[in-house]
């Protein structure tokens, strides 16, 4: 058994596909009309064109607008990305426009750095501590 498909919830898919292809870096995978206002959106990883999907899921419903906001005032990112290089990373998207609610920092066994992705969420960038 293994992870295909997971999601995270968006207040506005193209912005999202936008951000997650055009300054994340991720390739389109599927885009399947699922009526006038939604799709089956995903992404995937660059160099894992067969890995795990990323489905960028509408908060259309309550409960999931809800809970993206909690997390979100939580301050808790909704996705962990793995990189070789978190400060490298961080300057990139720096330079892109990308706003940090938390530049690189130790954090245990990893350096992680937390961003916005412009679509509700927080993500967390991390690679290993030397």
């Amino acid at each position: 058994m293994s992870v295909a498909v997971t999601s995270i919830f968006v207040d506005d898919q193209e912005k999202a596909l936008r951000f997650y292809a055009d300054v994340l870096g991720f390739v389109p995978r599927h885009d399947v009309p699922l009526g006038p206002e939604a799709r089956w959106l995903t992404v995937v990883a660059a160099d894992q064109p067969d890995g795990v999907e990323l489905l960028l899921e509408p908060n259309t419903s309550p409960v999931a607008q809800a809970y993206q906001r909690g997390v979100r005032e939580a301050g808790l990112p909704m996705l962990i990305l793995a990189t070789d290089d978190v400060h490298r990373e961080h300057e990139r998207l720096t330079g892109l426009g990308v706003r940090f609610t938390m530049p690189p920092t130790p954090t245990g066994p990893v350096v992680s750095a937390v961003f916005e992705d412009t679509c509700g969420n927080l993500l967390s960038l991390q690679q290993p501590a030397a």
